[in-house]
């Protein structure tokens, strides 16, 4: 097995799945392999059917894949789910009694390792994720050295007898490994060594905290409560409030009321929390005071499939709220992006005045990979607070629609918020005329903010006749297909600005002659869009909304089909 190789973990919630990922891509990084790795959950807390997949590459991976080259059962019924996936080529490991008949007798390569026994042989079934990371270190041979200081690092608050167990128990599994003698032919780098692992939630939790933010609010609701999680860990480090909400009202009515009193405030949460959100988010645009949201998105309507993904709540976070005003929407499709891009936006919230919306979905934000490290000395917290005067007007009328932001007790002025019309100095109004100044001036903003506006990135030949276009987290699948097409007729788009569309949408689409939109939505929300503010349409749409991300396969294989 060389370059490539997908491993599948497969058994119920509660058997330590995610233990094992974290423990086994944190190593083979550490030994200098590229890996990705993603995971598919049932919505339960015990039992069902998950699946964690981790690919290793010699070259740098961003994406799922449909195929299976080894497959590690943990437990009964842990195949059946997953049978289309595999070839005459996998090899299923896993302990018989958790095999059935069916796949014995057929082309799969099976190789029986006794985790059970294994793991009583240390001190009880609770070892068994531990055999398991063991297994696969044992596998792509990963130094035995590392792997036990690992487990150290892992258990030290738990004690020197479970840590030696778990010392026992790795040992074990990485013996049964190593006697499988798998051929694995990955190349490493020693580069990847020096990146940093981390995954979607943590990307959004580090920008958020290079954007200067030092109030979080949410009410739990997957996948986004990982970003709140991560702050909270981070909050004493940081000098973070973190503060859960009885709902989602409450989270986006207490940044409003940070922000206004001089935090840099985010509230994280998923689509049905969005919906609760809306009037919060109105408010914050006619009272102009800058928000910063997260929105993990998940399969809908209502409760929908909770831990599955999606890219459905496109026209949520467009349209969201009553009256008409502007906002800025980001996309991030690789967690660089989502570093930078949520570190811009609580720059672009205090200087514009405007909610700012990080969309990402339960692929991006469940997904692992290693970056190249980030100089933080590069990014700046701007802070665009005025110290106001005794004439000090709120919603003064600019030329840009920007009023200088007061913060109550910073000056000698008043710092009025009021959720109806108001004139320039903040009182209520219901004059006509003034009703349509104000409008105009907060819609101003937009022109203003389009000389800050981020481009579409191409990806691929610059002399595309098809261009292929994605946004969000399909930007990993899409980039992999495009190099493994190696068409030079073919070029990828990538938007991670999503609304205002890019300065360059018209200039990068217009120079093809085939348009094609690649979406993990029923009805292509973005390519609605591109066509209202365009007039543009797309050739072909690649849509999927079965929860499940696109895998490399399948884009190809549709790609190809369109050729």
């Amino acid at each position: 097995m060389k370059n490539d190789i997908s491993i599948v973990l497969s058994g119920e919630a509660g058997q330590g799945i995610k233990t094992v990922e974290l423990l086994i891509i944190r190593a083979l990084k550490n030994s200098g392999y590229n890996v990705f790795s993603t995971t598919e959950l049932m919505s339960r807390v015990r039992g069902g059917n998950n699946t964690t997949e981790i690919r290793v590459s010699n070259e740098r991976i961003e994406a799922y894949v449909d195929k299976i080259d080894i497959l590690i059962v943990l437990s009964k019924n842990a195949i059946l789910r997953i049978e289309n996936r595999l070839t005459k080529d996998t090899i299923i490991i896993g302990q018989d009694s958790f095999i059935e008949e069916k796949y014995k007798n057929s082309q799969y390569i099976i190789k029986y390792v006794a985790l059970s026994s294994l793991a009583k042989e240390v001190g009880g079934l609770i070892y068994s994720n531990v055999i398991t990371y063991g297994l696969l270190s044992g596998i792509f041979d990963i130094n035995l050295n590392l792997i036990k200081e690992s487990i150290t690092r892992h258990f030290s608050t738990k004690g020197k007898e479970i840590t030696d167990n778990n010392i026992n128990a790795v040992i074990k599994g990485y013996e049964k490994g190593k006697e499988l003698k798998l051929g694995i032919q990955v190349e490493k780098d020693e580069k990847i060594k020096n990146q940093v692992l981390l995954s979607g939630t943590e990307s959004i939790g580090i920008g958020a905290l290079a954007g200067g933010c030092n109030f979080i609010t949410a009410y739990p609701m997957s996948p986004s409560t990982g970003v709140i999680q991560f702050l909270a860990r981070h909050s004493e480090e940081f000098g973070v409030v973190v503060e859960q909400a009885e709902d989602e009202i409450s989270a986006i009515n207490m940044i409003q009321g940070a922000w206004y009193a001089g935090a840099r405030a985010m509230t994280t949460t998923s689509g049905g929390g969005f919906a609760l959100m809306e009037e919060g988010i109105s408010n914050a645009a006619i009272t102009e005071v800058p928000i910063v949201i997260h929105l993990a998105q998940r399969p809908g309507p209502s409760t929908g499939l909770p831990t599955r993904t999606e890219q459905g709540d496109l026209n949520l976070a467009l349209y969201a709220g009553h009256g008409e005003f502007p906002r800025i929407i980001f996309a991030p499709g690789n967690f660089t992006d989502g570093i930078y891009l949520t570190q811009k936006a609580f720059n672009l919230a205090d200087k514009f005045q405007v909610p700012v919306i990080i969309l990402t979905d339960q692929f991006y934000i469940d997904s692992f990979q290693s970056i190249k490290s980030i100089d933080f000395t590069d990014f700046k917290v701007e802070n665009f607070v005025t110290r106001t005067d005794k004439d000090y007007k709120r919603y003064k009328n600019t030329e840009d629609g920007i009023s200088p932001r007061g913060i109550p007790m910073q000056g000698d002025g008043f710092v009025r918020f009021d959720s109806h019309e108001h004139d320039e100095g903040g009182f209520i109004t219901e004059d006509p005329d003034i009703r349509i100044k104000m409008v105009d001036k907060r819609f101003k903003k937009l022109e203003s903010y389009s000389k800050e506006s981020i481009d579409a990135e191409i990806i691929g030949s610059k002399n595309y006749k098809t261009l292929i276009v994605g946004w969000g987290s399909t930007y990993g699948v899409i980039k992999e297909a495009i190099e493994k097409l190696n068409d030079n007729d073919l070029a990828f788009a990538y938007f991670k600005q999503v609304y205002p569309l890019p300065n360059n949408t018209k200039e990068i689409l217009s120079k093809a002659k085939e348009l094609i939109i690649i979406e993990n939505n029923a009805t292509s929300q973005f390519g609605q869009l591109i066509k209202r503010y365009t007039g543009m349409e797309f050739t072909n749409h690649i849509l999927k909304y079965n929860g499940m991300p696109f895998s490399l396969e399948e884009i190809i294989e549709k790609l190809k089909g369109m050729q």
